[in-house]
């Protein structure tokens, strides 16, 4: 699965980070909003396993503003960890 993550948050998060790709995880690295780079583990194949376009969940629409006082990065972490 790939998963997105800010710099900012890659930089706070990096053994995290680390220990994940070495169990599989993928992340896309944005930067100003854009996305930059991937993570991926040494010996992962060239290409992700499917396009994004494909994903149900990347295809979604907003649902709604959170009532629970967490931010998107909260949920996001929720969903994806």
């Amino acid at each position: 699965m790939n998963t997105s993550i800010t710099a900012k948050e890659l930089r706070a998060t990096l053994p995290t980070v680390v220990e994940r790709v070495r169990r599989g995880a993928r992340y896309t690295v944005v930067y100003r909003s854009r996305p930059a780079f991937q993570v991926i583990p040494v010996d992962a194949p060239t290409e992700p396993a499917g396009a994004v376009c494909e994903d149900p969940l990347f295809r979604a629409g907003p649902l709604g503003r959170s009532t629970d006082g967490r931010t998107a990065a909260d949920h996001d972490r929720a969903l994806y960890s």
